[in-house]
């Protein structure tokens, strides 16, 4: 697997595909909806990418940013072959990946100054947006966005776009070099684990769904694969700042037949597998109660 993300025009996101993988993305673009690939780094790190375009069955136009607007260059490669060897190349961090092209420097405009922010306003900022990075399902847009709208108040409006993307650039910056020093799986990977056999169990199991258990429950029915599952098990997105402020992480389940018995049935396959993936767990049966994963240490690796 590549350590990448894939993004594609119809805002669909690969997460560490294959070589191969990357491959077939890079021969089946130049279609209707279709031109071009951009490859993050996982984690995401602010100006440093690769990306791909192609119309129709010409030639294909390969750039790559090298960790700030002067460092953007751009060439045209003929074949498919050729540009998805490179790009794996790069996705590997491999010495000489870009060698045999020739690329053009491209001329951006000075990147503007950003206003720094009040302090009060800052601290505040800083707050919400480590709390956000602790949950570890965001990405830099979107902490972004959230940094932005976090202080609105009604035409007040005290963060800029840009004051809330330098912000969140540098506190992810932060919590990279931070997540650098973790070593072996963590609780998160985990859980991610226990949730992926589920899924292959057939129960619908979603991680940091939904904005609370409202939303959550009517909309679970209508995720991928529901029509033929038993089930469902979800966290929403105040479960996880729970557990990432240090509290027990609060998991909602069911079944898709709305019968006792099978939320009953479903709660002790959940909790079997969270058990197996050495995570600590709070459950007494009773299909009316929350399964409670205790104890955890919540260090989820950024991905963006």
């Amino acid at each position: 697997m590549l350590d990448i993300t894939v993004r594609t025009e119809d805002r669909k996101r690969r997460l560490r595909p294959s070589a191969d993988g990357l491959a077939a993305l890079v021969y089946r673009i130049g279609g209707m909806g279709d031109h071009f690939l951009i490859l993050q780094r996982v984690p995401d790190l602010p100006d440093v990418y690769a990306q791909v375009w192609r119309e129709g069955g010409g030639e294909y136009q390969l750039e790559y940013r090298d960790g700030c607007p002067t460092r953007h260059f751009q060439t045209k490669a003929g074949g498919a072959a050729r540009v998805a060897a490179a790009l794996a190349g790069w996705a590997r961090g491999e010495d000489g990946w870009d060698a045999g092209f020739e690329w053009r420097l491209l001329d951006f405009p000075p990147t503007p100054v950003v206003p720094e922010l009040p302090d009060a306003v800052r601290e505040e900022l800083e707050g919400r947006v480590r709390q956000l990075l602790r949950c570890g399902y965001d990405d830099r847009g979107q902490l972004a966005e959230a940094a932005e709208e976090y202080l609105v108040s009604g035409d007040d409006r005290p963060v800029s776009r840009e004051q809330a993307e330098a912000l969140v650039d540098r506190l992810w910056l932060e919590r990279v070099a931070e997540s650098a020093g973790w070593e072996g799986v963590t609780d998160p990977e985990r859980l991610t684990a226990a949730f992926a056999g589920l899924e292959r169990a057939g129960i619908v199991a979603r991680e940091h769904f939904t904005c609370c258990r409202t939303c959550g429950t009517a909309e679970i029915g209508a995720e991928e694969g529901a029509d033929e599952a038993r089930g469902f098990v979800y966290f929403h997105r105040q479960c996880t700042e729970t557990a990432a402020d240090g509290g027990p992480l609060h998991l909602l389940y069911g079944g898709f037949d709305g019968t006792t018995d099978t939320t009953a049935a479903v709660g002790a396959e959940v909790a079997e597998a969270l058990r197996c993936q050495g995570l600590a767990v709070e459950w007494d049966g009773d299909p009316q109660a929350a399964i409670l994963v205790t104890g955890l240490n919540w260090r989820r690796r950024l991905v963006g």
